[in-house]
């Protein structure tokens, strides 16, 4: 089962591009991000033409993420646990075929001396309590999706260019890595040495000149790691008219 990951910047601006990403690839699960639309403005329609049932939880204007299958999904739950107040569609989580997969949009956190920043290490302890429960079930578990960390410096193209970001912070890496030391792995960083990136500035020519940042990730609990087969980064949508800033990051799952 092929199970990919891709902030799409608004659904609606990159539907012509969605679309021919799920024709031509016929992925089986996509996790999508940063819808910009409500539930009801998703284009549902177009998608299960295509053979996808669709899960949504959306916001107006900002936020909002979706889990797209060629397989049934179950066991929906929308919002990220542990915090009642919090109205940011960011989470959705569901179980297909056996895997429980996750869509997330974790905050961004700039500028770092606003609230913005402790409201994404906050948002980052809560997915870690989520994280460590799905491990407890003993099955197989991605979360996927645009954690808005660097975790390392490899993982850029000029480190010194993002000093004082929110992506850099030693308290994101931390966060991120309190993540991985429960028990999780970073599907790409773990299945290939290459130097990739999922995201490019649309400005300063950063796509034209690979200036990038790998922020998009792909976690899988021990039991999908076993099951993992291939890890990949899909550069197609990034080159194409009016695309998103970000591009698919995939694994393939064995059954």
């Amino acid at each position: 089962m092929k199970i990919a990951s891709w902030n799409v910047n608004s659904v609606k601006a990159r539907l012509p591009i969605l679309l021919d990403y799920l024709t031509t690839t016929q992925i089986d699960v996509l996790c999508l991000q940063e819808l910009k639309c409500i539930d009801e403005n998703f284009p549902r329609e177009e998608v299960e033409a295509l053979g996808y049932n669709v899960e949504t939880h959306g916001q107006k204007t900002y936020n909002g993420v979706a889990i797209l299958s060629k397989h049934p999904i179950e066991d929906v739950m929308r919002r990220l646990p542990g915090d009642d107040a919090d109205e940011q569609a960011r989470y959705i989580e569901a179980t297909i075929k056996g895997v429980r997969v996750a869509s997330i949009y974790l905050p961004n956190g700039n500028p770092i001396n606003t609230e913005k920043f402790p409201y994404k290490l906050g948002w980052m302890e809560r997915l870690f309590d989520r994280a460590t429960h799905l491990l407890s079930q003993q099955k197989p578990v991605v979360l996927a999706g645009d954690y808005n960390v660097i975790p390392q410096d490899e993982d850029c193209y000029d480190v010194k260019a993002w000093e004082g970001d929110a992506l850099t912070q030693p308290e994101s890496r931390q966060a991120f890595r309190k993540i991985l030391n429960a028990g999780y792995a970073d599907a790409y960083r773990t299945f290939t040495p290459e130097v990739n990136y999922t995201y490019w500035d649309y400005q300063r020519g950063a796509w034209q000149k690979d200036n990038g940042i790998r922020i998009d990730h792909l976690l899988l609990s021990p039991q999908a790691m076993d099951c993992l087969t291939e890890v990949g980064i899909d550069k197609k949508p990034r080159g194409m008219e009016k695309p998103s800033d970000h591009t698919p990051i995939w694994v393939n799952l064995s059954d």
